[in-house]
């Protein structure tokens, strides 16, 4: 020891040490389980191709049976990054893994479909072409404070599925894996997808701040997930979007799924992250997106799913598709904030779409409760929304608590809108290009619909009814609050049956068709 106090460098470290526990580079080659990447060449100076020495780190710790993979401060340039069980990715703050937009060879080369985009989006058909991905894992995690910038992927599905090699559209891509664990990162500007599970078990993603410019997160065909705490910006697409597709060439139910505690905005991309929130310009039918939405791809279908203590931020409001011949049922959705939201607040529809290799199977949509929703300031276009089709009829749905405030200010013309049918289209009522003809309440092809403590009302005198009903078997309205303009009924019931109403002064001027 005396030796060693005589040597001023040495010095520097037992105190350093003593002072402020262990110096970094000494801890982190001591630390027994924790792989730093750059002792496999990395440099993080954001012009070296730093993935093959992740991909090497990975292969370590794997080799040891498992561990953590060290990503310090810097930034890493990467093409395709390969997970592995029982590997911990962890991004230090200030490291960021930058996608590469130099040289489109270093990412991975699609694999061969087995359906190609038939019953599916191309974005859903591949996975290999992502920034970090992996398939058939078990015990995988990425965690901490650092970010992913998938500056060099591409945006759209559309743009891969031609077999050629170096197009990645995917930030992160774990398929038919277990125990998958995603906190505490940011992804910025992620592709198609930020984040994609296909056919995943035991999943968590919590704390997580996305601003993409695409789907946030998609959770296709997985079981018993929870996504928690996260903030999500997607103005181009959605924003957390639980599917159920045909990409492993089966059908498979996306069940006990939990969503709490979430955000989901439209705001312009980046500004969620610089905390400015600017409006992300609406300028199309299509609108900005953001949102919580169930489908479209819905082959399996979904059960037993909750959605609570959320907030929707100038984006669409809730939306459940079901439209490819699976189920969409035991669904709790509550506790629910929305301000300035597009299209509607309120969106369940059954579909006859039918991608899927079973043309005869239906779309099933029952056993679906939403309660306690608040939403201001919401467009005009549509209010509450609830659809089966003709064939296919949607069972015991029932809304309470809901208070809606919305624009109107539409015509009366618009009430004489004949809305048609969805049919085998795509399921969003802004793709007609027309308006509902009522502001608060549509409703058609259902059976046991229950209505409680709900008030619409606008800003605007709107000429629309508050709610319109066709096809509707067994009805209970209770405590119904709108506003209403004189000479325009409050409600228009066609085909109707079996309905009690309660404590609803205002529907006393209803029209039976």
């Amino acid at each position: 020891m005396k030796f060693l106090l005589t040597n001023n460098w040495l010095k520097r470290v037992v105190i350093i040490t003593i002072l402020f526990g262990m110096p970094y580079w000494l801890h982190a080659k001591s630390n027994e389980g924790s792989f730093n990447v750059k002792h496999y060449g990395a440099k993080g100076d954001g012009k070296t191709l730093d993935s093959p020495a992740i991909d090497r780190a990975i292969e370590a710790a794997s080799k040891a049976g498992g561990g953590t993979v060290f990503l310090p401060a810097g930034v890493y340039l990467s093409g395709s990054i390969h997970l592995k069980s029982n590997i911990h990715l962890y991004l230090d703050a200030g490291c960021t893994i930058l996608a590469s937009s130099d040289n489109p060879a270093v990412y991975d080369p699609e694999e061969e479909p087995h359906n190609e985009t038939v019953y599916q989006d191309g974005g859903h058909t591949y996975f290999h072409n992502s920034l970090i991905w992996g398939r058939g894992l078990n015990n995988v995690s990425i965690s901490g404070k650092g970010m992913i910038d998938g500056k060099g992927l591409v945006k759209t599905g559309s743009e891969v599925g031609q077999g050629k090699h170096g197009k990645a559209n995917k930030a992160i891509c774990i398929v038919e894996s277990n125990h998958v664990e995603i906190r505490d990162i940011t992804i910025f500007r992620g592709g198609h997808f930020g984040i994609l599970l296909t056919g995943c078990n035991l999943v968590t993603l919590d704390n997580l701040v996305i601003d993409t410019n695409r789907d946030g997160i998609d959770i296709d065909c997985c079981t018993n997930t929870v996504v928690s705490n996260c903030k999500v910006n997607s103005p181009y697409d959605d924003g957390i979007c639980p599917k159920s597709s045909y990409a492993l060439g089966r059908k498979i139910v996306t069940e006990n799924l939990t969503i709490t505690n979430c955000q989901v905005s439209a705001f312009k991309m980046g500004t969620l992250m610089d905390g400015t929130m600017q409006p992300h310009p609406n300028t199309s039918w299509t609108s900005r997106s953001g949102r919580i939405k169930f489908g479209t791809e819905s082959n399996g279908g979904f059960r037993n799913c909750v959605v609570s203590n959320c907030t929707f931020h100038s984006c669409k409001g809730l939306a459940l598709e079901q439209v490819d011949g699976g189920v969409l049922e035991n669904i709790t959705i509550s506790n629910i904030s929305m301000y300035n939201v597009d299209d509607y607040p309120i969106y369940i529809q059954l579909g006859e779409r039918l991608r899927d290799p079973d043309k005869t199977s239906p779309s099933v949509g029952r056993n679906i409760t939403i309660s306690n929703v608040v939403a201001y300031v919401a467009d005009s276009l549509s209010g509450i929304h609830i659809s089966g089709t003709p064939r296919f009829i949607l069972e015991n749905i029932r809304l309470s608590n809901i208070n809606i405030v919305a624009n109107g200010g539409a015509s009366a013309e618009a009430a004489n809108v004949k809305f048609r049918e969805i049919g085998d289209k795509y399921p969003e009522i802004s793709y007609f290009k027309t308006i509902v003809p009522s502001y608060g309440i549509f409703a058609r092809h259902v059976k046991n619909l229950q209505l409680d403590n709900i008030s619409v009302k606008n800003i605007n005198p709107d000429m629309r009814p508050a709610i319109r009903m066709k096809n509707i078997k067994g009805l209970e309205i209770d405590r119904f609050n709108a506003d209403t303009v004189k000479g325009v009924p409050s409600a228009i019931f066609e085909e109707v049956e079996e309905y009690e109403i309660y404590r609803s002064p205002v529907l006393d001027n209803m029209v039976r068709q």
